[in-house]
């Protein structure tokens, strides 16, 4: 099982649990074990292998988790977990999701009412039924049909840059208004998570209705959901087809709480969980109106001015998991963060010679004009028939245009590259002569992702000992929310790749973005060199850029980390 698997196993525990009133103890012990294991790079099933006492060496595990997991790993089950399954229907732990009702009433509602399902509680809601129970009322049962709302919209949620073109109309719209000092987005959106559920903003403004107002006039606003004298949630109109309509939180505040807001907002709930705890430890308390001690209003106009009576630095937006950040930062270590601006060179795109959509040339002038000073151009090998996967032949005719390319344009370097398939034998989709070459092949797993474990972690391991691959391209091979990655041994894959100095990709597809962040800070742990590349299929693909920039700032690399802010003479010098 993966580890996001087992974690999402003691996430529903504790979901259970809380239904049936568990003291909070237990449950905190529940959920955390459960960030804990979808953060780690290594295998739960491999730790396990050591008995419960190898995993009690994990941080927040102890010897009931540790008994717990080994049965998870050895039998695919949790048998708490399934106890109470059969006593509590998937419809009343979904009732969980809805603003303003807790454990506590969804318990009753389900004990008292036998409603199971969110069709049935809306129904019941409809028909008064709600209202009628004790410490109830009618208010509970319009907030449970405005949350039941808001639950089936958030239900899918968003690729990050889907997200972007929406967030930056809206801002820009508001940032114009006289009456707006400042303003920006907060949230999952700041932090840079792979997906998004909805969107925070947040305004200083002279006249809070003015902006509102501008707001719910908007064009990419659908409906306004909820107003009152500071906040307004809107239903945004998707930009393109199939996207889900997202909803926008707006929240004007005042200046000096503006900084404290903007925190507050960002997140993560466990980043601001240590911020709490620490501020009490001084003596402080902090919310999203400042930071206060006793009565007394001490900060909170900027986040700088927030963090820093905390006795810490500034934190990036895209740090704040509550992993590593604050022992970096109370170390003085926190890592300057890679920006788009330091990249120098893409290492993954196609042409029309398999299935992209521009030709050589379109694509070394459309890499030019957004400052790229080289590329590599990495058709598919011939096992992937249906994007005209290239055979040899093929290959170094290809090779012999990219050539002729050369000397039709100047100003950026070009790499003659493929992407070339590991089979699910664990040989190379084209002979070693053929790799040997290239300038640049980027190895793939695209075939056969539900092998066993040690069948992927042969092929990965194949490729990254054959001296002509230069780096292994979106490891997993995982589609966000429709396909997940093959089963690896991160470990054993990455301390091969740091012996053979072979390096690893984050693929800067919305729909890709693998390495994921968990592996791409593991990978930096390892020395391994990072390439963010786009994996362009068109003139247009060049823009996903910003979304590997995204992921590998959220896993704290540094320009240094990444080899493709380097010049293309350096670049070439760590290609083995």
């Amino acid at each position: 099982m993966h580890n996001t698997e087992i974690a999402s196993l003691f996430d529903e525990l504790a979901d259970l649990l809380e239904l049936q009133g568990a003291n909070a103890f237990r449950l905190r012990a529940y959920r955390n074990a459960s960030r804990t294991i979808g953060s780690l790079p290594e295998a739960i099933s491999d730790l396990a292998q050591g008995g419960p006492k190898a995993l009690q060496s994990i941080q927040g595990i102890g010897k009931d988790l540790s008994e717990k997991l080994v049965t998870v790993v050895e039998s695919g089950e949790l048998p708490q977990l399934e106890e109470l399954r059969e006593q509590i229907p998937t419809g009343v732990v979904m009732m969980l999701r809805i603003p303003g009702i807790g454990p506590k009433k969804v318990a009753t509602i389900f004990n008292e009412l036998g409603v199971t399902t969110l069709e049935q509680l809306r129904e019941a809601a409809e028909q008064g039924q709600i209202a009628k129970l004790k410490g109830f009322g009618a208010k509970t049962a319009s907030a449970i049909l405005e949350g039941l709302d808001q639950v089936e919209q958030s239900a899918q949620r968003v690729y990050h840059a889907d997200a972007r073109p929406i967030v930056e109309q809206i801002v820009e719209a508001l940032s114009e208004l006289d009456e707006v000092t400042q303003v920006s987005v907060a949230g999952s959106f700041r932090r840079c998570r792979e997906t998004i559920g909805d969107l925070d903003v947040l305004a200083t403004a002279t006249d809070s209705e003015v902006v509102m107002d501008t707001l719910a006039n908007h064009s990419l606003v659908e409906k306004v959901l909820a107003r009152g004298d500071t906040k307004q949630r809107v239903r945004l109109s998707p930009l393109f087809d199939g996207v889900k309509k997202l909803e926008l939180d707006l929240r004007v505040v005042p200046d000096e709480s503006y900084g404290a807001a903007m925190q507050y907002f960002t997140g993560s709930k466990e980043h601001n969980i240590v911020i709490r705890k620490r501020a009490v430890d001084q003596g402080l308390k902090v919310n999203e109106y400042g930071v206060y001690r006793g009565d007394e209003y001490v900060a909170g106009s900027s986040e700088e001015e927030v963090y820093a009576i905390l006795g810490l630095p500034f934190i990036a937006p895209e740090l704040r998991e509550d992993r590593r950040e604050f022992g970096f930062a109370d170390a003085g270590t926190l890592p300057e963060l890679v920006t788009v601006d330091d990249i120098q060179g893409d290492l993954h795109m196609h042409t029309t010679a398999t299935d992209g959509h521009a030709t050589i040339l379109e694509m070394v002038e459309a890499a030019k004009a957004r400052g790229l000073k080289y590329i590599a151009i990495t058709d598919h090998s011939k096992r992937v028939t249906m994007a005209n996967g290239l055979d040899a032949d093929r290959l170094r005719a290809h090779w012999e245009n990219i050539d002729k390319a050369r000397g039709k344009i100047s100003g950026i370097e070009i790499l003659c590259g493929i992407e070339c398939d590991i089979l699910e034998d664990a040989t190379m989709d084209l002979p070693d002569d053929v790799l040997a070459e290239a300038d640049w092949v980027v190895a793939v797993l695209h075939y056969g992702l539900k092998q066993p474990r040690d069948q992927i972690n042969k092929r990965l391991l194949n490729a990254i000992t054959n001296p002509n691959v230069s780096a292994i391209g979106h490891p997993s091979g995982r589609v966000i929310g429709k396909r997940p990655g093959a089963e690896i041994s991160f470990p054993e894959v990455f301390q091969a790749a740091a012996d053979h100095g072979c390096m690893m990709e984050i693929n800067a597809h919305r729909s890709r973005l693998d390495l994921d962040d968990v592996h791409a800070a593991a990978a930096k742990d390892f020395g391994i060199p990072i390439v963010i590349s786009t994996d362009a299929h068109n003139v247009h693909g060049f823009a996903e850029l910003p979304n590997g920039i995204n992921q590998a700032r959220r896993a704290g690399l540094t320009a240094d980390d990444v080899a493709n802010t380097r010049s293309v003479g350096d670049f070439r010098k760590m290609i083995r």
